[in-house]
């Protein structure tokens, strides 16, 4: 009896430990992730790139908005710091390393073949 208290402990605490943890990942066939993979990740350098190439490929889609989303929080982000005197032009370096932080790792999710959301940004939906 224990034993068995023990064994339901330890599984209740790892399904609690590792949804909390874990990142949003969106779910493609196989097929369309390997036909997707280039375009997906040539998306974090030029957003409407999958649009053209494979408009037929939702994972690349996906890896489109996610780029999208960057692009407009990049711009949005540098204009609003850069009204901003002193203060948002000494923010200005940080906020462009975060979204290069962001852009890899995008790039590197792309490619990879998963579908994570970007942290921060990526739980909105532009493109459908």
């Amino acid at each position: 009896m224990m034993t068995e208290q023990k064994d339901n402990f330890e599984n209740k605490e790892a399904v609690t430990g590792s949804g909390a943890a874990q990142i949003q990942e969106d779910t493609y066939p196989a097929e369309d992730i390997e036909k997707g993979k280039t375009m997906a990740g040539l998306s974090y350098l030029l957003f409407f790139l999958p649009l053209v190439a494979c408009p037929e490929s939702k994972y690349a889609k996906f890896h489109a908005n996610q780029s999208l989303l960057l692009l407009i929080t990049a711009i949005v982000g540098d204009v609003i710091l850069g009204v901003i005197p002193v203060v948002g032009w000494m923010l200005m370096p940080i906020f462009g390393v975060v979204v290069l932080a962001l852009g890899i790792i995008g790039l590197i999710n792309g490619f990879g073949g998963k579908a994570k959301r970007l942290p921060l940004i990526g739980r909105f939906t532009i493109l459908k």
